[in-house]
């Protein structure tokens, strides 16, 4: 039997500074453990914060479009919602025009608390976004990663706009088949339908 060849080195210090996984991971456990500090007072965390805000919209939410949003899949998103589920601070109830899907909505709670926390979130994230040459340019290659990771095949560049980019990754769910980039089932048309209200797009077609 063959003996595994050890991993060089070199190879080590290679992924340490060109692994872009390995790199957003750092960014994003620094990030939250920043907004984690600044929003202790409220109660919350900085994950707490973005799924409140997700919410707050004027209508109640369904768990898929929530889950698409915040790029969560539906297991996950359901533990995070138990919290503030027992602190009254989000609630559920069943659709009236679907009772089969639960639609999630801020309580005046949940509400009070959004309102506190959103002021740190302005301060710290302006703090942090201060030094940042370029945090447009930057939100849309994150954007773009995003996109990216979630095909199963190699993208050439310049295939898609950057328009395109941000429309998919923000109004289209978290990719569960291999034809993710190439088309959309009826639930996927759905969330794309309820985020792309929630954010504005609703004059551009679903990808």
């Amino acid at each position: 039997m063959n003996q595994p060849s050890d991993v060089p080195f070199e190879t080590t210090l290679h992924v340490r500074d060109t692994c872009l996984c390995l790199h957003t991971q750092r960014a994003a456990r620094s990030l939250a453990r920043r907004f984690d500090i600044a929003f202790k007072p409220v109660g919350i965390t900085s994950g707490q914060f973005s799924l409140l805000m997700s919410l707050n919209r004027p209508e109640p939410p369904g768990l898929g479009s929530v889950a698409a949003l915040l790029a969560m899949d539906r297991t996950t998103l359901t533990a995070n919602l138990k919290p503030l589920e027992r602190r009254g601070l989000v609630e559920s109830a069943p659709d009236p025009r679907d009772r089969r899907t639960r639609r999630l909505r801020l309580t005046p709670a949940g509400r009070a608390v959004l309102a506190e926390a959103t002021p740190i979130w302005r301060r710290t994230h302006a703090e942090i976004e201060a030094p940042l040459s370029d945090p447009d340019y930057l939100r849309a290659e994150l954007d773009l990663l995003v996109f990216v990771s979630n095909c199963p095949h190699p993208l050439s560049p310049g295939a898609y706009a950057p328009a395109d980019i941000d429309l998919i990754v923000w109004a289209s769910p978290p990719p569960s088949a291999g034809d993710f980039c190439m088309t959309a089932t009826e639930e996927a048309k759905r969330g794309f339908e309820n985020n792309a209200r929630y954010l504005g797009l609703q004059g551009r077609a679903a990808p």
